[in-house]
């Protein structure tokens, strides 16, 4: 509780977020106050996030979650984040290959929607200079 009343006071002159942005708005960077006051053990991170959650405290949740995410995509493999957070690896060999295969899928449809897109936006483009040209 004391660390989240530290959090709280050092964040009560902070501005309310703008009418209707509270679900919508998003922002990865964590300032310098906050960096240093999430230097804590994993445990204790952890229990600060479920306690922001329990009492609804959005910027607190916010930060800490957005911490969460910075560890994790600083990690380069699956492996590393199970052994940087302490998870068990309960996947046998083939479950691991079946979603090494879906993941190759996935990538494979990725490209294509990203072509599809790419040809939607020169088709828009060219129908646009026709209406001009017949302006």
């Amino acid at each position: 509780m004391e660390k989240i009343i530290e959090w709280c006071t050092q964040h009560r002159n902070d501005p309310p977020p703008a009418e209707g942005e509270e679900d919508f708005s998003f922002n990865d960077q964590i300032d310098d106050w906050d960096r240093e006051f999430l230097r804590m053990d994993d445990g204790s991170l952890f229990d600060l996030i479920l306690a922001a959650n329990y009492l609804d405290i959005k910027g607190l949740l916010d930060v800490t979650t957005t911490h969460v995410a910075h560890i994790i995509v600083d990690c380069k493999t699956p492996e590393e984040i199970r052994k940087r957070f302490n998870i068990k690896n309960d996947l046998t060999p083939e479950d691991m290959e079946r979603i090494k295969k879906e993941a190759e899928t996935w990538l494979d449809d990725d490209d294509g929607e990203e072509e599809e897109a790419e040809e939607d936006r020169r088709g828009q483009r060219a129908e646009q200079a026709m209406e001009q040209g017949h302006e």
